[in-house]
């Protein structure tokens, strides 16, 4: 494949290390040093382009990808509230593009996991869940778009649930709010992404992990989606293209 990269951070290296490695070319390269250069013309000359950037960016770098007619891959998180404004644009110019909080196959399984028990915890109501997420110094958002994804999972199949609230840091409320499914968020340098669930009971408890060893995961996955949506047209997720 012919990739454009935006947003060259650590993830943005990573996944070019692991796409040189499997032979694909990167034919672009955008950073905040030469944003100038994300043009239509640019574009069209990648099959593909794979987005991590900033949460102030994002929208516009995907319109651009989308109005230049090249497919995108999207992994940055924190910009949700354009969501729909770039699915619209997608269908509109009759595009390609995949959004996912988070690219590793180990944590969609995750995401698959976690709804699977929170429909079989709907009717036991003896057990309240919470969910940690921790993440390196350098992240930007808190939650985590891991995280908000894993909740609204949760609430989608756990009634008793109404909304997710953010506690950051090692204190938090001293008792929750029926209703309120917390997140607590911590930041530690050199974690790559650990997440959480735990449901509580009076006689036992369950909990469900997922630790990143390096982000090799995510940009692995993100390659793989990549391939996967070009020729394709419409929104997708990473779901679409597991299967489950």
């Amino acid at each position: 494949m012919k990739i454009a990269l935006i947003g060259f951070g650590k993830m943005g290296k990573a996944i070019e290390r692991l796409a040189l490695r499997k032979s694909h070319n990167i034919v672009l390269k955008i950073d905040l040093e030469n944003k100038e250069e994300l043009t239509t013309g640019n574009l069209q000359g990648a099959d593909v382009a794979i987005e991590f950037s900033r949460p102030e960016v994002a929208f516009g770098n995907i319109a651009a990808c989308l109005n230049a007619g090249v497919p995108v891959v999207s992994g940055t998180t924190g910009w949700l509230s354009q969501l729909g404004e770039a699915k619209e644009l997608c269908h509109k110019t009759g595009g390609a593009f995949l959004h996912a909080s988070n690219f590793s196959i180990g944590v969609n399984i995750f995401f698959a996991l976690s709804r699977q028990l929170a429909a079989m915890m709907e009717l036991q109501n003896q057990y309240d869940v919470a969910m940690e997420e921790i993440h390196h110094t350098q992240k930007l958002d808190a939650p985590s778009g891991t995280a908000i994804t894993l909740a609204e999972g949760i609430l989608r199949q756990l009634s008793r649930k109404k909304k997710w609230v953010c506690v950051e840091g090692e204190g938090g409320k001293a008792a929750p709010v029926p209703g309120e499914l917390v997140i607590t968020s911590k930041r530690i340098d050199q974690v790559a992404g650990t997440h959480i669930i735990r449901w509580d009971s009076a006689v036992d408890s369950i909990e469900i992990r997922h630790s990143a060893h390096s982000r090799e995961g995510f940009a692995a996955g993100a390659l793989a989606a990549a391939a996967w949506l070009v020729g394709k047209k419409g929104c997708f997720e990473m779901k679409d293209m597991l299967g489950f």
